[in-house]
């Protein structure tokens, strides 16, 4: 008996190493436990260093020509240390190694700054729209669904076509038309959030809508706009990669993922499969990376995954 009652009081007197720490601290902690997230995170990594440092490191630039391959790019333009060409050339004897490094700059700035736009615009316009609530919320979520039926590519065409081709267009204009989906993730969540007794306490010190939204509602939305933000980064990535195989996306001397696909996909006739393996490579692994630690910080930020 005296044996039983000491075993209880040794284990309760154990405290649970996960009792006292806040949210984030457990989702960090589980998305440490995710090996496919860390992995993907450190793959990111590499590919950012490789896009930044690779046409620094390289002998050659995205628009020198190597006249000593372009006579014969089928054998002279392979892959190969001895002419310092690590991923061949092209059909105009530019290094691959360089361009794919330039394209998946490009590629990755696109997909970034586009989610970025999405996101402010969506977060904004979702938390307004939830929190108001009345008419106002049933005008705002009748003019997403009517963006929402307009065809998405049709409306960021006709936008390069009437302002011109360019990068800085090229990722607003993907993110301006990716924002309705977000709105309408964050007025869900907004709509839960004002019942809150921290937002009813914040009406009743008499805090202006707007600085409630922007102090209370966006703060707690952080962790399904990170999630989402991490998840429409491939998204960009698709359409941005979309347009440019279309030739409707950045221009000579810059390129992109998409840009150097097509580009590779015209010569596989003259079997220069480098020409569209190491791009093809690169944007693949991009996409399932931001994908499986988009997954990773879902998981991370669920409450109900807790142990």
């Amino acid at each position: 008996m005296i044996f039983s009652v000491q075993a209880r009081v040794d284990t309760a007197s154990k405290v649970d190493p996960s009792d006292g720490r806040s949210l984030w601290q457990d989702s960090r902690t589980r998305f440490l436990r995710n090996h496919a997230a860390i992995g993907s995170a450190v793959l990111l990594l590499l590919i950012c260093l490789y896009a930044l440092l690779a046409p620094v490191a390289s002998g050659w630039s995205g628009e020198a020509i190597d006249w000593n391959v372009l006579g014969d790019v089928q054998s002279k333009g392979r892959p190969s240390m001895e002419t310092g060409h690590l991923f061949g050339t092209d059909e105009l004897g530019r290094d691959i190694f360089v361009r794919t490094a330039m394209g998946t700059r490009v590629s990755l700035m696109v997909g970034v700054f586009g989610a970025l736009v999405a996101v402010i615009v969506g977060t904004f316009y979702g938390a307004v729209s939830g929190y108001i609530g009345g008419v106002t919320d049933s005008v705002m979520m009748r003019i997403v669904d009517i963006l929402m039926s307009i065809p998405f590519m049709f409306v960021l065409i006709l936008l390069l076509m009437v302002f011109g081709r360019s990068v800085i267009l090229l990722f607003v204009g993907i993110g301006l038309v990716s924002w309705l989906d977000m709105a309408r993730i964050v007025r869900g969540q907004t709509l839960s959030l004002k019942q809150a007794e921290f937002v009813e306490h914040a009406v009743v010190t008499g805090i202006s809508p707007l600085m409630i939204i922007g102090r209370h509602i966006i703060p707690n939305l952080l962790g399904v706009v990170v999630v989402y933000a991490t998840l429409l980064v491939p998204n960009m990535i698709l359409y941005e990669s979309f347009i440019s195989f279309l030739g409707l996306g950045v221009q000579e001397p810059n390129t992109s993922l998409g840009a150097l696909i097509n580009s590779g996909a015209s010569q596989m006739q003259y079997g220069t499969l480098w020409q569209i393996g190491f791009p093809l490579f690169f944007f693949i692994s991009t996409l399932l990376g931001f994908f499986f630690v988009g997954d990773g910080l879902r998981d991370a930020l669920d409450p109900r995954d807790d142990q």
